[in-house]
């Protein structure tokens, strides 16, 4: 799993030159009377802001009394909230504080007042899940933002300064949303895997460095070749360790086929036949802090943001019964950060799909995977850890995309989910 890390480089430790953001409010007559400004690491005054997990939130806020009639304080918060399409929004984080109170002030204030602010973000937040009763609140890591095109769910944060005003008058706010971005850490691979990458050498295999790999159950390859005999391998994948991975890192695999027909090992023991993806899985409604994942089929969407590619092993030349392919999936830097939050969670796993080969037809559903193992996404490698792709020099990654062919779940599919389920 991945592990929060406060030393992180260059995340924690405030840079002098974080951007300003600065918004208002106008009157009716077009007359700014409200002022909010605020720091952070975003690179243009025009992105959202943008913060990290440790960091803190400051800024000023300003407002022109004289043109803001009865004002009576004035209020700055941090607000966090989950929605799914057509849902009511689930707040989890209202973190406030008063900048003004004109009860506790004996001195009448007139003109343009500014209040500066510091808000520190929590690291945990506590929840009620609905239908758990009188059970006790939950609490969950900071869940990072999440808002894209066509998803079933949001996350969203906002920070909002409110000017609260006399009884039966309608209090006035100005808001801006922000980008929170949790910081984990991957844990460090085994002390042979270091040293390979350390020295550009081989990646010893699961015999010879069993605390690198797992080693996954074998499975049975089953079909019919050449639409006439029917033949069946066995099939054991082999995964690098620790099964948490850094944005841009590749994550080492090894496949070994074994069987008595020699032309069906040959047939399937070809790069192209092996269909390993990288899978996301956004799970949302009540089961979305469950292990397990089998809920409704509407309220999971799963979807390919990697292919596998293979080729053979070069740990000499192919043994009668036995073929063996080195392997690597690259963890793309643009993937968001998994997280398992009520209501909505994003999770990552390993899939194998049957084996597609010309001449080769599978016993098994070409949709139905022969495995899958849960993996986690880190923002960075452990220290001191630079992890290397060992595909031979010129090899061309596979084309994306085919599983999300194949098992019909397409970024905007699933739509009756938006018209018959929801939280």
């Amino acid at each position: 799993m991945a592990q929060p890390d406060a030393d992180l480089p260059g995340y924690v430790a405030r840079a002098p030159d974080f951007t300003e953001h600065r918004y208002q409010l106008e009157d009716s007559k077009g007359r700014p009377w409200l002022w909010l400004t605020v720091k952070s690491r975003s690179k243009e005054a025009k992105q959202l802001p943008l913060f990290f997990e440790h960091d803190t939130i400051s800024g000023t806020a300003e407002v022109d009394l004289d043109k803001a009639e009865g004002s009576k304080g004035v209020l700055i918060s941090i607000l966090g909230g989950v929605t799914a399409v057509g849902q009511d929004e689930i707040q989890f984080l209202d973190l406030s504080r008063d900048l003004w109170d004109a009860k506790s002030d004996s001195t009448k204030l007139k003109g343009k007042q500014s209040w500066p602010f510091t808000l520190a973000l929590p690291q945990e937040c506590s929840i009620l899940e609905r239908g758990r009763g009188k059970q006790p609140q939950q609490s969950y890591p900071l869940p990072p933002t999440f808002s894209e095109r066509a998803s079933p769910a949001y996350i969203d944060y906002k920070l909002v300064v409110t000017v609260r005003k006399s009884a039966f008058r309608v209090n006035q706010t100005l808001a801006t949303t922000f980008v929170y971005v949790p910081m984990t850490r991957a844990e460090p691979p085994s002390p042979l895997r270091q040293l390979a990458y350390r020295e550009g050498s081989a990646l010893v295999g699961p015999e010879g460095d069993p605390d690198g790999w797992k080693v996954l159950p074998s499975v049975t390859v089953a079909g019919t070749i050449f639409g006439a005999r029917p033949v069946e391998l066995q099939c054991t994948v082999a995964v690098s360790t620790p099964l948490t991975y850094a944005l841009g890192s590749p994550i080492p695999l090894l496949v070994t086929l074994t069987g008595t027909d020699e032309q069906a090992l040959d047939l399937l023991a070809t790069p192209s036949a092996i269909r390993m993806h990288l899978v996301r899985l956004r799970l949302v409604g009540s089961h979305a802090v469950h292990e397990e994942t089998g809920g409704r089929s509407n309220n999971i969407f799963r979807e390919s943001v990697g292919n596998a590619f293979f080729w053979p092993s070069d740990e000499g030349a192919p043994r009668p019964g036995t073929r063996v392919l080195n392997g690597e999936l690259e963890v793309k830097k643009g993937l968001k950060l998994g997280f398992v939050f009520p209501r909505f969670s994003l999770r990552y796993t390993l899939v194998l799909l049957p084996f597609q080969a010309s001449g080769f037809a599978p016993a098994s559903a070409s949709t139905e995977p022969l495995l899958s193992e849960r993996v986690s996404v880190a923002s960075a490698n452990a220290p001191g850890v630079v992890p290397r792709s060992y595909a031979p020099p010129g090899y061309v990654h596979p084309e994306e995309g085919d599983y999300n062919t194949a098992m019909g779940y397409l970024e905007n599919g699933n739509q009756r989910f938006y018209h018959h389920h929801g939280f």
